[in-house]
């Protein structure tokens, strides 16, 4: 299945001159996104992932699904301030400016394969700083899976000791 033909262009998205890839398509027909979480579900088996790390937001609408078809814990990325019990938190570079992201202390441990898991890889700072987190908790990450990647914005490069790099669309 084509997945790209699910993603449509939204320009000057959320600033001129920038063209926003919207899911929205693809979340509306149902055959693309099973399809698309098979894919992951798949990527996952293949490397032993015993924990879904979701990124705030999107990352969890692929994260929620994957982790629940393999029966694995899934562990969420937030925004600080969202989670009620003891975090700890990062903070990281965006195409638009800065961000932070935070885990429950106790969400991952030393033996815990992590999959990172969000709908876009762009410039590569939330999947980074999520990786961080994970690895300052004593997890591994394994793989971090993404829906679709915008390579022309060099993501992948900052991603560093993340395990194979997976998305499913590349622009």
């Amino acid at each position: 299945m084509e997945l790209k033909s699910f993603i449509r262009d939204v320009p000057n998205f959320p600033v001129a001159g920038v063209t926003f890839k919207d899911i929205s398509p693809l979340l509306e027909a149902p055959e693309a996104f099973n399809f698309a979480i098979d894919k992951m579900v798949s990527a996952m088996k293949d490397h032993g992932v015993t924990k879904v790390a979701a990124i705030d937001s999107r990352g969890f609408v692929f994260g929620a699904p994957a982790a629940r078809e393999l029966r694995l814990p899934l562990v969420l990325v937030r925004k600080p301030g969202k989670l009620p019990s003891e975090t700890v938190g990062v903070s990281y570079n965006l195409e638009y400016g800065s961000g932070s992201l935070e885990v429950h202390r106790d969400a991952v441990g030393p033996d815990c394969r992590v999959a990172i898991v969000d709908d876009v890889l762009a410039t590569g700072g939330t999947a980074e700083a999520a990786a961080r987190l994970v690895r300052q908790l004593g997890g591994k990450v394994v793989l971090s899976l993404f829906l679709l990647e915008l390579g022309f914005l060099g993501g992948r490069g900052k991603l560093g000791d993340q395990g194979e790099i997976l998305s499913l669309v590349n622009y």
